[in-house]
């Protein structure tokens, strides 16, 4: 592909949003559009991008060793067998965040860019030691938000810390949305996620049990034809590289109602 390489780096106000099962998922969906990915995991002590791919078993060195010269990346990178144009720089489990610096993050990124289309980095959650390491070298920033006031509390200060390091493209991804909650306000809407936070709408994913499926069985959901979370992350890669794409029906009835529509079945 013929452009110039993008880091984004995947970002949260907290923990357990869901952002390391959309780092995985749009890896996989920009790598079958063609595209050249690497995942880069910077949660140095937490890693998991590995089982979500299917992959703990391959790994020999991580992130550290590359930035420390015990392994190169060539090394160090481990390629998906099925994708063979996505794959992954793991994060260091027994070490920490402080042994990384952000010049050398920087440094990282920009031999990634050499090889690579698309360098996705998953942060760690929140402003903890990691988030800087995290958005140092990205060009724009997704940020995952739960429809939950907490969720969306923090994601308001993660923002103004991003804007403050000079990130000015900055997209919102809302996940876990359940309509029939949101219906009975039980749950914050996407335009209340998205008036309050005041930043662009890259996609919305429904709450799909499929997931935990996906998670446990290194799989990610992306891949799971029958998913509509799945579709929803297919729809966000190709929004990520500049297609329109409508956003899915989630307000509207069931899919079985839908197509008993279509087929006028009564």
């Amino acid at each position: 592909m013929n452009h110039r390489a993008v880091a984004i780096t995947v970002t949260s106000g907290k923990g357990g949003v869901g952002k390391s099962t959309t780092v995985a998922s749009l890896g996989l969906g920009l790598t079958q559009l063609g595209y050249k990915v690497c995942l880069v995991d910077t949660d140095i002590g937490l890693r998991k991008l590995d089982l979500m791919l299917g992959l703990e078993n391959r790994i020999v060195y991580d992130l550290v060793d590359v930035i420390e010269g015990v392994s190169n990346l060539r090394q160090s990178l481990v390629r998906h067998k099925e994708y063979p144009g996505l794959a992954l720089l793991p994060a260091a489990q027994t070490r920490y965040k402080e042994e990384v610096s952000p010049n050398q993050i920087i440094h990282l990124i920009e031999d990634l860019k050499k090889e690579f289309d698309y360098i996705i980095i998953d942060s760690p959650a929140g402003i903890e030691g990691g988030f800087r390491n995290a958005i140092v070298a990205a060009d724009r920033a997704i940020l995952v938000v739960n429809p939950e006031i907490p969720s969306v509390r923090d994601s308001d200060r993660v923002i103004g810390l991003l804007e403050s390091a000079n990130l000015a493209h900055i997209d919102l991804i809302v996940n876990r949305i359940e309509p029939g909650m949101v219906k009975d306000g039980d749950m914050l809407s996407v335009e209340r996620v998205q008036n309050h936070l005041a930043i662009n709408l890259l996609g919305v994913i429904p709450e799909d049990k499929r997931i935990i499926r996906s998670s446990n069985t290194g799989s990610p959901v992306i891949l799971d034809e029958k998913s509509l979370a799945g579709k929803a992350y297919a729809n966000i890669a190709k929004r990520i590289i500049g297609e329109e794409v409508p956003f899915l029906e989630l307000e509207s009835p069931t899919l079985i109602k839908r197509l008993k529509k279509i087929f006028h079945i009564a």
